[in-house]
């Protein structure tokens, strides 16, 4: 697998300073949680789940997770689990690749594999569901990467993880986890502190099975009584946004302790009536002769999620929960590295011994010590997202990876 494969290889020449580098699906942890990018979630209950999943790869998603839980209703749970059985055994049968893995060994001489598919997660209700649908799911099974964890706290999270490595176990695949915070226990500042020790201490104990730890802004947003309109970001929503400063805190950190957290959902694909003027300024469209691009991505609200996923990017945010295929090309755009943050953190990189110097672009103080983290970081986002070339801007990137 690999970031902008969708697009012609010539152009991608001309986009790229450096290539993304291919991935697979038992790399390190560390490599996908960065590699998930643009995280799509559909319904399990979708009738034609097997070919939105074969279009979303060919689209440039690299990770998908088919839900189980919020996206559907109490009453669909049997219809939607033996849907979701139904829909991989036939990517299966009809030899989809397991992610990252072109062929899998599995076929014959002769033999057309229909392409490789994302890395798949599903999203359970609870853990019996997991060792559950991972037997029913049999060989197919090889095509899930994880499964995401809802409703995540000390309490709960243990019973989630244990049927994880029991299915892992029994069915000898990498299973990796995803668990998501958004318990009112994550939002209510009496209870936030003491609920985060407690989910870093349990997911270190499972260190080598959790891939990322997802942020639920929707149920965090529930817990009193609000909804993110489409002009504001979650950070303007102010007490979800202190919810996010502590996750980041307590989960986060640079110091070998934390994991990758993602960004929280956007949830919004065709505009109503606006009150704020656009987020977007007109010159670098202008620039690149892609007004048209600009009205689109206006028309769909997603000049509010280019900001949040800005926001994201600054508040230690890696990658995003979308729920729309129109979301993914904004994100992964916004996930390469620029030419001007690839040469700072190499310079950085590059003075074991410390000290300050000025940037390659003449602009800014890079300090070797306490920058350092940034550097190695981002250095690792410039693996699996490349870094654009020196004149190539946001705009550009965008604009190929959204052609279709």
């Amino acid at each position: 697998m690999r970031h902008f494969d969708h697009i012609d290889t010539a152009y991608r020449k001309h986009l790229f300073y450096r290539h993304p580098r291919p991935f697979r699906r038992h790399d390190d942890p560390a490599v996908l949680a960065v590699a998930l990018g643009a995280t799509l979630y559909c319904p399990a209950t979708r009738p034609a789940l097997a070919a939105d999943i074969e279009k979303a790869a060919r689209r440039g998603v690299m990770s998908m997770v088919v839900c189980l839980e919020d996206a559907i209703g109490d009453d669909e749970v049997p219809e939607a689990e033996d849907n979701l059985v139904a829909q991989l055994r036939d990517l299966h049968a009809r030899g989809a690749d397991e992610p990252g893995e072109p062929d899998g060994g599995r076929r014959a001489a002769g033999e057309r594999s229909i392409g490789g598919v994302p890395l798949l997660f599903v999203r359970v209700r609870e853990p019996r569901q997991i060792g559950a649908i991972a037997a029913r799911l049999g060989p197919a099974a090889g095509l899930v990467s994880g499964f995401v964890l809802p409703k995540f706290t000390a309490a709960s999270g243990g019973a989630f993880l244990d049927a994880l490595e029991d299915a892992a176990a029994r069915t000898g695949l990498p299973l990796l986890a995803m668990p998501v915070l958004e318990s009112p226990e994550t939002v209510h500042s009496e209870s936030r502190t003491e609920m985060l020790h407690e989910v870093a201490r349990l997911l270190a104990k499972h260190r080598d099975r959790v891939l990322a730890v997802r942020i639920g802004a929707t149920d965090m947003s529930a817990a009193y009584g609000l909804r993110r309109p489409p002009d504001l970001t979650i950070y303007d929503i102010r007490p979800v946004a202190a919810a996010i400063t502590d996750i980041v805190n307590v989960l986060g950190r640079a110091d070998g302790s934390g994991f990758v957290v993602t960004g929280p959902v956007w949830e919004y694909f065709s505009a109503g009536e606006r009150m704020f003027k656009p987020q977007l300024r007109q010159s670098p469209f202008e620039a690149q002769r892609a007004a048209p691009l600009r009205q689109r991505l206006i028309t769909s609200d997603l000049d509010g999620l280019i900001r949040e996923v800005h926001l994201d990017k600054a508040n230690g945010l890696t990658g995003k929960t979308v729920i729309h295929p129109t979301h993914v090309a904004a994100v992964h755009a916004l996930s390469v590295v620029t030419h001007e943050e690839y040469c700072d953190a190499a310079d950085i990189l590059g003075y074991a011994g410390g000290g300050a110097m000025a940037s390659s672009y003449a602009n800014k103080m890079n300090e070797a010590k306490p920058h350092r983290a940034w550097a190695e970081r981002l250095m690792l986002r410039a693996r699996v997202f490349g870094v654009a070339a020196r004149d190539v801007t946001f705009v550009e990137l965008l604009e190929a990876a959204d052609s279709r």
